[in-house]
């Protein structure tokens, strides 16, 4: 199981606010592929698949806010 986690994508970032999840649970990701979206200093950043395999439970439901390497996600490779 590999633990999708919220990235430092600026030097100041404390926290981030999932905005949006493109896929659901059970579905199918492919390495690289944009899953989601977090507001972060005003900017919307991707959050991308770090393995191809299945998007097995979503731990962080949209609106909320979390800190820096925060499990957002887990996901069983193919």
């Amino acid at each position: 199981m590999i633990e999708l986690k919220l990235p430092q994508f600026g030097m100041g970032m404390k926290e981030g606010t999932m905005v949006e999840w493109l896929k659901a649970e059970g579905d199918t990701v492919t390495e690289g592929e944009v899953i989601g979206s977090v507001e972060a200093a005003k900017a919307t950043n991707e959050l991308t698949a770090p393995v191809t395999g299945t998007l097995v439970k979503i731990l962080v439901p949209l609106d909320e806010t979390v800190p820096v390497q925060t499990v957002l996600a887990h996901i069983e490779p193919a």
